[in-house]
């Protein structure tokens, strides 16, 4: 598996879409990065914004975010409801896939250093990641907020930033960067617009006022709504569940003569969460994890997409796309992931310990290559429907048709482009299979000669569909200028081709 980590940057914005939207770019435009949720609060002015990538993506992603923040986000003349000290207020990274806490912790110093030396912004670490004890809890490295922390940094001796400047950034704030548990951002609105009831049910729940250990909890008006609602972060819910929780707000609420009008969860949820809440609720017996259509399938390493028709059932079939430029993205991506299952079955082992760390680079760059080629196999489809598209247009003026024409020529373009990176990328992969062939595991070593074919079969593949597709572009620069990237490439390719090959026949 491909190692895989989740980012949850809080800005301090919620009532500018156009602020968060800036951001969100930011973030994804480092390539391979992908983002799946972004959530804004007017009242609490708020965005939570999540997004997953592979580990050596994730700083520079969550940097670009941060940079974008400082540059847009003025802490001088912000005011919320929820409780904040910085433009990007908290960055917690959470171990997804193939991924451990200390290799977390990393990622959190790493990105506290670079925050805190090129943007000149207190950095403070927490969960997991804090540098003692003390720094774990969140609300005590908040302690103030924005304003009190103002007064408070380069005063107290107890507030000095673990990386960046002694003093407060006015503009940007501070910021705490950790690592953590995948927690569950939940809210419950109460019927009532008594403030003071809600700080009392919040307290029945919350961790520091002798509730439940795992919950975070504070009371909030919400005016808009003329409501008040129990804000929370449940940091362990295996431990504490939501049903848990949410039954106890609504005793605590029932004592003060006030129901429970509903709830929301903010951002993303894990599945074992929302399956503990309907086990509850349904009162199942002998209820399995297993019964549930698309946890079954992925157990079988499916999805309920692929249960319907396989990429080869798609490719098989009369439509012209997916086609070849798709296949020879497939044959990169393959070419890729064997380079990095070859460096997974050397690292750690004590025969291969003095390659250890160049190995584990390379299982780390092989891990997003492959990921990256597995996209372009859909955008060498898009690209090719894209086309087709364009020759629908309109033609029935001079107007329509030159716009017609011009959508037609840079389809193709693109349509050219995208192979193009395919042949790159599959380049790359080949290096990397040279490398494994050379330093990797000796009884892997047909596998690492199979990552070298398969790349060379993408990298060929890939460049016939560069060159027809450039037979419709009537742009003799870009033309000429594709031609020779394809037969530098392929040139490259076939040399490292030769080199695999031949390391793979003198270790058989």
């Amino acid at each position: 598996m491909a190692k895989l980590v989740e980012c949850v940057p809080n800005f301090s914005e919620g009532r500018r879409p156009e602020v968060i939207d800036a951001i969100c770019d930011a973030i994804t435009s480092i390539d391979g990065v992908v983002l799946l949720d972004k959530e804004m609060d007017s009242d609490h002015n708020r965005a939570v914004v999540t997004f997953v990538a592979h580990p050596n993506l994730a700083v520079d992603a969550a940097f670009e975010g941060y940079k974008k923040a400082a540059e847009l986000i003025d802490m001088t003349t912000h005011k919320g409801e929820h409780p904040r000290m910085g433009a990007c207020d908290v960055c917690p990274f959470i171990p997804i896939q193939d991924m451990d806490i200390e290799e977390t912790k990393e990622l959190a110093n790493k990105l506290g250093k670079k925050v805190g030396e090129e943007l000149q912004i207190p950095v403070y670490l927490y969960e997991d990641a804090a540098s003692t004890p003390k720094r774990r809890n969140l609300a005590k490295i908040r302690k103030g907020e924005y304003e009190g922390m103002c007064d408070a940094i380069g005063k107290d001796k107890t507030r000095v930033p673990d990386y960046g400047p002694n003093k407060m950034n006015l503009k940007s704030g501070a910021t705490a960067i950790g690592v953590r548990f995948p927690l569950v951002a939940y809210n419950v609105y109460l019927g009532t617009n008594n403030k003071d009831i809600a700080d009392k049910v919040a307290d029945a729940v919350r961790s520091l006022k002798g509730g439940y250990r795992f919950v975070k909890a504070l009371g909030f008006e919400i005016k808009e709504r003329n409501q008040v609602q129990i804000s929370m972060n449940l940091v362990n819910y295996p431990k504490t569940p939501i049903f848990r929780v949410f039954e106890t707000i609504k005793a605590e609420a029932a004592r003060w003569g006030v129901l429970v009008t509903s709830s929301e969860m903010i951002g993303l949820v894990p599945n074992d969460a929302m399956l503990a809440v309907s086990d509850y609720y349904l009162r199942l017996e002998n209820f399995s994890k297993d019964q549930i259509l698309e946890e079954k399938l992925a157990s079988l390493g499916g999805t309920a997409t692929a249960a319907k028709e396989t990429f080869y059932n798609e490719v098989a079939s009369s439509s012209p796309a997916p086609g070849g430029g798709s296949v020879a993205a497939s044959a990169g991506a393959l070419s890729g992931s064997l380079a990095a299952m070859v460096c997974r079955l050397s690292v750690g082992k004590k025969k291969y310990k003095d390659v250890k760390e160049e190995l584990s680079k390379v299982r780390d760059e092989a891990d997003i290559l492959w990921a990256e080629l597995e996209t372009l196999i859909t955008t060498d489809m898009e690209a090719f429907n894209k086309v087709m598209e364009c020759f629908k247009l309109p033609k029935g003026t001079d107007e329509e048709s030159a716009k017609r024409d011009k959508a037609i020529e840079d389809a193709n373009k693109e349509a050219a482009e995208v192979p193009l990176e395919v042949m790159k990328k599959s380049l790359a992969c080949m290096k990397l299979a040279q490398v494994v062939a050379e330093k990797g595991n000796e009884n892997s070593i047909t596998d690492a000669g199979v990552a070298g074919l398969m790349g060379m079969a993408a990298v060929d593949g890939a460049g016939y569909n560069v060159r027809i597709n450039l037979t419709s572009v009537n742009d003799k620069k870009f033309v000429e200028k594709l031609k020779k990237e394809v037969k530098s490439i392929t040139n490259e390719s076939q040399k490292a081709d030769k080199a695999i090959r031949d390391l793979v026949e003198s270790r058989l």
